[in-house]
């Protein structure tokens, strides 16, 4: 009797398992075992095929979608945890894995638990992993963007044009590197320091100076904000040059001699 019992038993269990695995499976699976169960019924008539495969298409789609949605759901559950009564940074570090322990995970999450990190109260969502990650990601690069360094230029010529460039673009006033370097060179060669002792200007006492040969009463008139309040700086001098350009010729551009 045990015997017997013992290889009906197998058979009994494998058929089961068969069956069941029929059940679950798709349309091509049911019908070889439903015919070697029924004697090739499956096989003699063709109208019961169709009638199986056309429902196996709608039974498979609902099976697939409910399994990705869980394994979704339960990754973005797992980057914050919710503290409850009980726990302690070195437990939830140790349950989900944490690299670093408890330090990272209290260094990734101070400004939310404070300055103590034995004390943490119930309710507290805690970052873990690639959440804390991101979060110290995003706050770098913010970081980063705020101390960016500002533009730096050479103490030339090519320099101080082009940093005059950017503050007249700042301030709305026409220019350009062209127009700008064309009147430099007549008139003071490239030389902040030149003065003009013999003109009239130089007689009523208000001689012209700098790049662009710029009277003081010009350029206080026209000195652009941002810019040192003196007409031999290079920079002052060429945007207040542009400035008052601007106003009377419309451009730097349009001035091609005294002016």
């Amino acid at each position: 009797m045990s015997a017997k019992g013992k290889h009906r038993r197998p058979k009994q269990y494998r058929i089961a398992r068969r069956l069941a695995f029929a059940g679950t499976g798709g349309a091509a699976l049911a019908l070889p075992l439903i015919s070697a169960t029924t004697a090739g019924a499956a096989v003699t008539q063709p109208a019961v095929a169709p009638a199986a495969s056309t429902l196996a298409r709608p039974a498979a789609q609902p099976a697939a979608q409910p399994a990705a949605q869980p394994a979704a759901e339960k990754a973005a559950l797992s980057l914050t945890y919710s503290v409850v009564g009980g726990d302690t940074l070195s437990k939830i570090a140790a349950d989900h894995s944490v690299s670093g322990g408890w330090q990272t995970l209290y260094a990734d999450n101070r400004s939310v638990i404070g300055a103590d990190p034995s004390v943490i109260r119930p309710g507290l969502t805690l970052r873990l992993g690639a959440a804390a990650k991101a979060a110290a990601a995003g706050a770098t690069a913010v970081t980063a963007a705020a101390v960016k360094p500002a533009a730096t230029y050479a103490n030339n010529l090519d320099g101080w044009i082009r940093e005059s460039l950017d503050i007249m673009a700042r301030h709305g006033i026409p220019g350009s590197y062209n127009g700008i370097h064309r009147n430099v060179m007549r008139e003071s060669s490239g030389n902040p320091l030149a003065i003009n002792n013999w003109d009239s200007n130089a007689a009523a006492g208000i001689p012209s100076k700098g790049l662009l040969q710029v009277i003081d009463p010009t350029f206080r008139a026209y000195h652009v904000p941002g810019t040192p309040m003196d007409s031999y700086d290079p920079v002052a001098n060429i945007t207040a040059a542009c400035n008052y350009a601007a106003a009377r010729y419309g451009s730097i551009d349009n001035v091609n001699g005294a002016y």
